[in-house]
């Protein structure tokens, strides 16, 4: 049956750095202490700091009295061989839909709870190594091939392993999801072999997932990935798919397909009020096809501006249902996006054309 989910995205705005504020590393401890530490109780002392937009929903840096763009991250992938702990003769890691398998499987349990105790080698966007551990695997209620992991990552800074995954009022304690793939500071998803991704409950990979795009699920025998990656522009407002996000904190959206996986909504609730949203723009993998607006209320000079080349005014483009683009892609029809959305119009921003937001 069709479903209409109303999409709040809980995006975060970026914290201004304390001037002059430096913080050095603690001492390193030994690779057998550092391992036995891993996947215990952390001091409630230690906080994530609000962030900005998220598409990986890791925290930027460690040191968080620095400021970092939203490129930043300190965990973007994962290698699933070698491993440098496991339990139980375990070798690897298979990634198998939306979960990880043990390989070869454990004498005793099974493949997927042979994957809790494993260290994993990961990378952060600035391809700087990052250790990752694998404390708790949860099966998804809805699905039960899609798993949550509880993880933690080793913070050389501080010299403790820490939840890389950004928490918000709504996730105060976010895990992550298994995802094929590895996404690039441009916001692009890319098959690595070898390699996944630890995507957490609050970034827009994880969210696009649980919104019904799976990207190892098919949907009438064509493959849900351009899908899963048209909402992770989407989500984020990246109009010029460059991975730059255009959005602010608890935006409402309402978001729909061409495939029947979402509809759009025509009821009026206490979250939604259709009467008042209007079209806001197509999207496809790489950013948006055409748009009426920006949804964080700048004007579309600055879009043009960021993306020089990419899109096209002077012409208006009906899309039916009383959706109407103004700015359309100059390589691919309007219609041809995969995903479109409603937003509340923002009021215009004063912001000059190419400044910094």
């Amino acid at each position: 049956m069709k479903k209409s989910w109303i999409v709040c995205l809980l995006l975060q705005l970026p914290m201004i750095a304390q001037a002059g504020a430096s913080v050095s590393p603690k001492p390193g401890v030994s690779d057998v202490e550092r391992y036995a530490r891993r996947c215990q109780s952390q001091s409630a002392q230690r906080i994530a700091r609000p962030q900005g937009t998220m598409l990986w929903g890791t925290r930027r840096d460690w040191n968080t009295e620095e400021a970092h763009g939203e490129h930043s991250s300190v965990l973007v992938s994962a290698d699933l061989a070698p491993l440098l702990r496991a339990a139980n003769g375990v070798k690897a890691l298979r990634l198998e839909g939306g979960h990880l398998e043990a390989f070869p499987a454990p004498q005793t349990g099974t493949a997927i709870s042979g994957v809790v105790g494993a260290v994993l080698q990961g990378s952060a966007s600035d391809g700087k190594p990052v250790e990752v551990a694998i404390c708790d695997a949860e099966p998804s209620a809805e699905d039960p091939g899609m798993v949550f992991y509880r993880i933690e990552a080793w913070n050389e800074l501080a010299q403790e392993w820490e939840n890389p995954c950004v928490a918000v009022d709504r996730v105060p304690d976010p895990r992550a999801l298994a995802v094929s793939g590895v996404w690039n500071v441009a916001g692009a998803q890319q098959a690595v072999p070898g390699k996944f991704t630890f995507a957490c409950q609050n970034g827009a990979i994880t969210k696009c997932i649980l919104w019904g795009y799976k990207p190892w699920a098919c949907r009438d025998g064509q493959s849900m990935a351009d899908l899963h990656q048209a909402c992770t522009r989407m989500a984020r407002a990246d109009y010029c798919g460059n991975g730059r996000s255009h959005t602010h904190q608890d935006t409402t959206i309402d978001i729909y397909d061409r495939v029947g996986v979402l509809e759009r909504t025509v009821t009026a609730s206490r979250e939604w009020d259709p009467a008042k949203a209007t079209f806001e723009a197509a999207w496809a993998p790489d950013g948006a096809t055409c748009m009426a607006r920006t949804r964080d209320g700048r004007a579309l000079e600055t879009i043009l501006q960021e993306c020089p080349d990419r899109f096209q005014t002077g012409a208006v483009d009906e899309l039916g249902e009383g959706e109407r683009c103004t700015v359309r892609r100059a390589d691919v029809s309007a219609g041809a996006g995969l995903l479109r959305n409603l937003s509340y119009a923002a009021p215009q921003s004063p912001v000059s054309p190419g400044k910094d937001r």
